[in-house]
């Protein structure tokens, strides 16, 4: 049986503690074989199941289906933990779907929040994320990728310019 002893910790509320539970019995139940032959399509199966099941919708603000007004870090790491003891790929599915929308959710214009995250929060669309650089890995501070304003059909908006490696999700994702 696993240590539960710190959700008894000050930083862990009635809520917390009702999540790990709820999330605990919906792992049990819905992660117990996880067929990892085609991880592409598990992944997209493990994204429709975490949204359906309401899990995605921690990883997205409250106005756009989540569960808090902001996103709670203590919520994503009590789910982070849960869903990698059951199965790392339930785990990774749930991180990736936070780690591609989070910026969205935190500096995204509302066209963007409104097309995008209410389909992660019900895992209609997979994020994918792109962070590491061939010449910087992942170091921030040595990325070479660089955005400017322009003004295209639709307003204002961003030309890329760069080079990324390893992103994840990018063979699966819809944004």
């Amino acid at each position: 049986m696993r240590d539960l002893s710190y959700l008894d910790w000050p930083f862990f509320d009635s809520q917390h503690r009702s999540l790990a539970s709820e999330l605990e019995a919906w792992a049990t139940q819905n992660l117990l074989q996880v067929d990892h032959a085609d991880t592409d399509e598990t992944c997209r199966t493990l994204v429709r199941a975490l949204g359906a099941g309401g899990w995605l919708r921690w990883a997205v603000p409250k106005a756009w289906g989540g569960i808090n007004e902001v996103i709670e870090s203590r919520s994503l790491c009590l789910i982070r933990e849960t869903l990698a003891r059951h199965d790392g790929l339930a785990d990774f599915a749930f991180a990736m779907q936070g780690l591609g929308s989070g910026v969205i959710s935190l500096a995204g214009s509302r066209t963007q929040q409104q097309r995008y995250l209410p389909a992660v929060a019900l895992g209609q669309k997979i994020a994918a994320f792109a962070l590491s650089e061939p010449d910087a890995g992942s170091d921030v501070a040595a990325m070479a990728t660089s955005a400017r304003r322009v003004r295209d059909a639709y307003g204002d908006a961003w030309l890329l310019n760069g080079r990324k490696t390893w992103i994840s999700n990018g063979g699966i994702a819809d944004f």
